[in-house]
């Protein structure tokens, strides 16, 4: 009887615990330092703004990138993961939602050791809609983290359907769902 009580504990854990909730929460400990640890060699620089590769990428991506500006008012930071790239829009539907049931509610311990909860209302992917975003914010949203969002967004580009996550500072971000034709 045991060993069915330590299974059950282990795969309840899991619901809290998979990889892509473990590498976004490396992610978002790096935010307050502008992504500085996690930063890898420079991809392109133009003007004030520069592009790097990451070294943290969520697993099966394509690539993930951080970019940091330094205009005048506007600096800023983020990091970038392709999550998928794909011609059907079935497959990246169900990756869609498959990774915002892995980020919703998800536990994240800043670097402070604080702990926030990720918050984002979901809203399904429709093919006849080029894009949907949901937009995540940390709750409680207090000190560096307050302004930190994450964008989960399912984008229609000619005839590639791409999931893309973001960690940027959201100022110009509202909290929830956004859809566009």
């Amino acid at each position: 009887m045991a060993p069915v009580l330590l299974s059950a504990t282990l795969s309840a854990q899991g619901v809290f615990s998979n990889k892509t909730q473990v590498v976004l929460e490396q992610v978002i400990q790096d935010y307050p330092n502008h992504f500085y640890n996690i930063k890898g060699e420079m991809i392109s620089q133009a003007m004030q703004t520069a592009r790097y590769r990451s070294t943290l990428q969520l697993p099966g991506s394509s690539s993930s990138t951080i970019t940091i500006s330094t205009s005048a008012g506007l600096g800023g930071s983020g990091w970038t993961c392709t999550v998928l790239e794909t011609g059907s829009f079935e497959t990246a539907r169900s990756r869609f939602s498959e990774i915002y049931g892995q980020l919703s509610n998800s536990i994240i311990t800043s670097g402070n050791q604080k702990t926030f909860i990720l918050s984002g209302q979901y809203e399904a992917p429709s093919e006849d809609r080029k894009s949907t975003h949901i937009v995540f914010s940390l709750l409680p949203g207090v000190g560096d983290m307050k302004n930190l969002k994450v964008d989960l967004s399912l984008q229609q580009e000619e005839k590639v359907w791409r999931i893309v996550l973001d960690v940027q500072d959201g100022r110009e971000l509202a909290q929830g769902a956004m859809t566009s034709n």
